[in-house]
């Protein structure tokens, strides 16, 4: 115990000196009483200034380990009521690309690893409530403990609750079911007074649907209540090719226009992807192929040029096992793939949701996974989607790449309005993800400057073509290139963070808005 608070009072005298604390005894954040640990430890300091971008440190001036909402709370409460001020970033599996969750002149609140309680499946209602911080591989595998899952997924399952909540949380799943975003029955967010408050639909509904998709801005999500569906037991994976792009998003169109059919006549899960060489179909993101029977491209009749992958699954339990097998045939028989080119799996439900960790254990394995990753993320309009395709796909990035390239329609009528998501305007719009890792081979193409140039080349590219995309996971250093993200929802944006987080001392990785610093005298007249 005495070594603890020596910890602390180290950790406290260390924010003092680098922040200028001068009236504010070391003793006092002692007696906030955090359940949890305030630690300078080396090891969790340097996970804390790191994520999985690798494109840039930044080092905390401490890190809390919180076991409850009301840790969170003081910690926020003591930054938000301090004499100068510090900053405090929620951080969850430390998934963020561009230091979102960083922060050099305050706190990281390590939210994953820090459950407060376990996960409460309520089964009559269909609900379960989850620690912000916790991974959505355990929200999945404790429900499916009770035959229940939630409804709308992100590929990759070892993202928090709150981090997937503050931006959006898509999957294949999103054009039936909307985001993730869309799921959430009910949050418990601490703001950037330091209030613990449930919000909802019909109690402090602007702070809910401000802190969705919020990036972080107005608070930090320590509970979500999740909406569930029955669990099914088996999916069916489907990949077929085309060689033609417009065949390729007129069917991904068609198939999402299906959402409101029933069940039996429309897929699951819909996504797509770019296939520049071999290399990435019969290695992408899973081993879906067989490498015993890999997939030649030249065999497919592609004459060596672009081919395009639509990836569809169809859900199946016991009880519909003797139909799965006609429904996917009525709905295949009705797209316009490369003849001969359709490729089936079968494997269990929470097999199927966890494809992309199995990459990431390969990966680790070849020391492939902790190198920098300057991926980038776009919302595409449908009508620019060709236009796109033709400049980046088969322009600017030539016929090769070192990652995965998703392309993928979702229906704006399935988010909600009165989130902070921005997406395009257009009924439809493209998730279009290039998912690139750097590599120290000696390969130009690989690098992270060349892949980096290459993406200031592609928004240069939309911009001189007046493809009015919107970046998803956004990253700017300016709030002017902010300002003109939101658009026409910027005074919304800042209405509610003047609103919820009026110092400003929240999410300042993600560079929107500077910290207002100020005196306990300025405070006490304000």
């Amino acid at each position: 115990m005495m070594a603890t608070k020596l910890l602390l009072t180290f950790a406290i005298c260390r924010l003092i000196v680098t922040v200028g604390l001068i009236t504010l005894d070391p003793t006092e954040l002692l007696r906030l009483g955090l359940d949890g640990q305030l630690t300078v430890d080396p090891a969790d300091m340097e996970v804390a200034s790191l994520d999985f971008g690798m494109l840039g440190k930044i080092e905390p001036l401490a890190v809390v380990h919180p076991s409850s909402a009301q840790d969170v709370a003081r910690v926020v409460k003591a930054a938000y009521g301090s004499a100068h001020g510090f900053t405090v970033s929620a951080r969850g599996h430390g998934h963020s690309i561009n230091g979102q969750a960083q922060t050099g002149k305050g706190v990281v609140v390590q939210m994953s690893g820090s459950r407060a309680a376990p996960p409460r499946v309520v089964v009559g209602e269909r609900y379960v409530d989850v620690w912000g911080g916790e991974l959505w591989i355990d929200v999945l595998k404790s429900t499916l403990e009770h035959g229940l899952a939630p409804k709308s997924w992100t590929d990759y399952l070892y993202l928090s609750v709150g981090g997937t909540l503050s931006n959006a949380g898509i999957s294949g799943q999103a054009f039936n079911h909307g985001p993730q975003t869309n799921n959430v029955h009910e949050l418990d967010v601490v703001t950037g007074k330091g209030e613990l408050l449930t919000c909802s639909e019909e109690k402090n509904s602007e702070l809910f649907y401000a802190v969705l998709g919020g990036l972080g801005q107005f608070g930090i999500i320590t509970r979500a209540r999740i909406a569930l569906e029955a669990a099914p037991q088996r999916v069916r994976w489907i990949r077929v090719l085309y060689s033609n792009f417009m065949a390729f998003t007129g069917d991904q169109e068609y198939l999402i226009s299906l959402h409101d059919s029933p069940a039996s006549q429309k897929f699951d899960y819909v996504e797509g992807f770019v296939i520049v060489d071999e290399g990435l179909i019969n290695n992408w993101r899973s081993s879906f192929f067989s490498p015993r029977n890999p997939v030649k491209i030249s065999s497919l009749g592609s004459n060596g040029s672009i081919l395009y992958c639509l990836e569809i699954t169809k859900n199946y339990d016991e009880s519909t096992a003797d139909t799965v097998d006609q429904a996917v045939e009525n709905l295949l028989k009705r797209l316009n793939f490369i003849p001969a080119s359709v490729f089936i799996t079968d494997l269990p439900y929470l097999d199927f949701l966890d494809r992309v960790h199995k990459a990431e254990l390969k990966l680790r394995t070849k020391g492939l996974w902790e190198v920098p990753h300057p991926w980038l993320n776009l919302f595409v309009p449908k009508s620019r989607i060709g236009d796109f395709d033709k400049g980046v796909f088969k322009g600017i990035l030539g016929n090769k790449t070192s990652g995965p390239i998703l392309v993928y329609p979702m229906n704006k009528n399935k988010w909600d309005r009165r989130s902070s998501v921005v997406t395009p305007e257009e009924d439809v719009f493209y998730l279009v993800a290039l998912l690139r890792s750097a590599l120290d081979d000696r390969e130009e193409i690989h690098s992270l400057e060349y892949l980096k140039k290459q993406n200031r080349e592609i928004f240069r590219f939309c911009d001189d073509a007046g493809i009015r995309v919107k970046q998803y996971l956004p990253h700017y250093t300016s709030q002017e290139e902010w300002m003109e993200h939101f658009g026409d929802g910027w005074d919304r944006f800042y209405q509610r963070k003047m609103e919820f987080d009026p110092r400003k001392i929240l999410a300042t990785g993600q560079q929107i808005f500077r910290p207002n610093y100020f005196t306990s005298s300025t405070m006490a007249s304000s």
